[in-house]
Order: structure tokens, then sequence, then C-alpha cells
């Protein structure tokens, strides 16, 4: 018994800070209504400098079309790897869209934003439609995006 008391002590030590410095964040997208199929959407983070940090979701159709998400694949070289666990289906016009990701606390009001490139079969793309720093000030503020992106919030 103590044997495994010490255990969970020692376990529960180890997880609890991971747990605490983590934030979830729910991403809020709306779309404007356009004539056209479903956008694909790619929602990455960035550093203070720009540099890409890790994509936070794909919305997209079929791998082919994620060239179009220009600066997001610019940036991922469309590595699979870099969306592993975090895509899901396009988005229609006039749809909306609520992802939860999970954040390190310390990258929040230190610089971080959140972009959004949009892409809609045989229409224009629109990279950066988004750009939003990652702040608590900026949390639940809704901002306009600046294509096929109407508005975009996100919450904590």
């Amino acid at each position: 018994m103590k044997k495994l008391m010490a255990t969970l002590g020692v376990t529960t030590a180890l997880t609890l800070p991971a747990l605490a410095s983590a934030q979830t964040v729910t991403l809020h997208t709306q779309m404007r209504n356009y004539w056209g199929n479903p956008a694909y959407l790619a929602y990455y983070l960035t550093d203070p400098q720009g540099r890409y940090v890790r994509t936070l979701w794909l919305a997209y159709g079929e791998r082919r079309y994620w060239p179009h998400l220009i600066d997001w694949y610019r940036a991922t070289g469309g590595s699979p790897s870099a969306v592993a666990g975090v895509t899901g289906a396009s988005v229609g016009s006039g749809r909306s869209l609520n992802v939860s990701v999970d954040l390190k606390q310390s990258l929040i009001d230190a610089g971080y934003q959140i972009r959004i490139d949009a892409a809609v079969e045989g229409m224009p793309e629109s990279p950066n439609d988004v750009i939003v720093p990652l702040s608590s000030k900026n949390a639940g503020k809704p901002v306009a995006g600046r294509g096929y992106i109407q508005s975009f919030s996100f919450s904590m």
C-alpha cells in the first residue's frame, strides 16, 4: 500500500504542473455568405517574430488543396505531421465553426498570434484572412476577417 501511495504521489506531482500550465482556448469562426464550395481553413500560431509555431486546426477537404492555404502551407510544407489530430471538415458559406485547443499558458500575452488562411475551390485564396494577437485583452472580442471569414473570436 505504501508503494502504491508513493507511486501515486510522484505521478501526481509530475502531472499537475503540466495541467496547470495548459489553457483551453475556443476558436469561434463565422463565415461570410459567399457563392461557392465550402472553405478550407488553416488555423495556426506564430511567435512574436511571425514565425510558424504550430497548427491549431485544419478544416479541409483534400490534401491536394492545401497549397491554396498559402502562408500556412509555406510554413509547414504541407506536412501531414503538422495536422495530426487537428483536422475536420471544411466550412460552408454562412456556417460557423467552434474548435477548442489546449495551449501553454506561457503563450498567452507573450506576443504570439493566431492566424487563419482561407481558400475556396475555384475562387481567390485569402492568406492571413485573420491575424489576432493571443492576448487576454483580445479574448471574446470579435475581429473581422479580410476574405471568406466574416468574424473570428477566441475565448479562454
